[in-house]
């Protein structure tokens, strides 16, 4: 690596191996020299192998973790090692998305020259179709949204999906990387929020595609709508909401949130299609679970505050 604007792709592995092979490997083979850091979440012994064989013989830097301790926690270890390395821009991506030679350096171009600026690109389905261009976050209740979506008057707050976002170091420095408490899903939203607050801006460059593939690792929504999703989606979906809330919000605002998780857990729950309330009747007892921990989170941060 050259200077301080050298570049870092940064994935978390969980059982992922294959993934990284067919999407990631390509990438690091077309930009020789590129640093690559992949963090493996444990999942056992066999996939922990076959990583560091493929991570020696594509060039990765890999770290190993004793165990799986979630998305956020995995990325932040991941970059404290790029940044070791002397990385002035981190590219945060998920196993599954296929993110080309030229997408990268437009995304690090980006931040290069606006090192105050997290930039996420336009994120498409394998069919084409638009999953992500921005994402709207309203204050009232809690409900997430895409920006093209957006109801007029409504307050919201903009945020970027953590399936791949590039940001400068002294950015990721100044927003103190993830909150490693969400484990899985919200931690992007929560990072956005943070990124803002720390003076940062958020972008989403349009004219940047990168293809969220087949074959996800938890069922996050790149398929399309109806098609069932893990237990570990929709409880992480639901419980986090109001982990958020409890994080950033005002009294009278978490308690707005709260109000409202049971309709959006069934909302959430929707996402994956009615027939698997049938085929799986145990999903619904993950999502009051998850309403049931993630109102606790609320009434904790509640008598924090008073």
């Amino acid at each position: 690596m050259e200077g301080p604007r050298s570049t870092a792709v940064i994935v978390v592995n969980y059982g992922s191996s294959a993934l990284l092979r067919s999407n990631l490997a390509p990438l690091s083979r077309a930009r020789p020299g590129l640093l690559v850091v992949v963090v493996d979440n444990f999942t056992d012994e066999r996939e922990a192998a076959a990583l560091g064989a493929l991570g020696r013989a594509e060039g990765w830097e890999v770290v190993l973790s004793p165990e799986n301790v979630g998305f956020g926690a995995g990325m932040n270890l991941g970059a404290a090692r790029a940044l070791e390395r002397g990385a002035g821009t981190l590219v945060l991506l998920n196993p599954d998305a296929l993110l080309s030679p030229e997408a990268l350096d437009a995304l690090a171009g980006e931040v290069e020259r606006e090192p105050s600026v997290m930039v996420a690109p336009r994120i498409l389905r394998p069919d084409g179709s638009v999953w992500f261009e921005g994402s709207d976050l309203y204050l009232d209740d809690g409900r997430i949204r895409s920006r093209r979506r957006r109801i007029e008057g409504a307050r919201v707050e903009e945020w970027l999906s953590g399936a791949c976002v590039a940001l400068s170091a002294e950015l990721w420095k100044r927003c103190g990387g993830f909150d490693e408490e969400y484990f899985l899903y919200w931690e992007d939203v929560d990072l956005s929020r943070r990124v803002t607050r720390a003076g940062g801006a958020l972008r989403v460059a349009s004219d940047v595609d990168v293809v969220h593939a087949e074959g996800g690792t938890q069922g996050d929504g790149a398929e399309e709508t109806g098609q069932a999703k893990s237990s570990t989606y929709y409880y992480y979906n639901i419980r986090n909401r109001m982990l958020f809330a409890a994080r950033h919000l005002d009294d009278d605002a978490v308690r707005r949130w709260s109000r409202q998780a049971l309709p959006i857990a069934w909302e959430v729950l929707l996402q994956g299609g009615r027939r698997q309330l049938v085929t799986t009747p145990s999903t619904l007892l993950v999502a009051l679970r998850a309403v049931r921990d993630g109102r606790r989170i609320a009434r904790e941060g509640l008598r924090r505050t008073n």
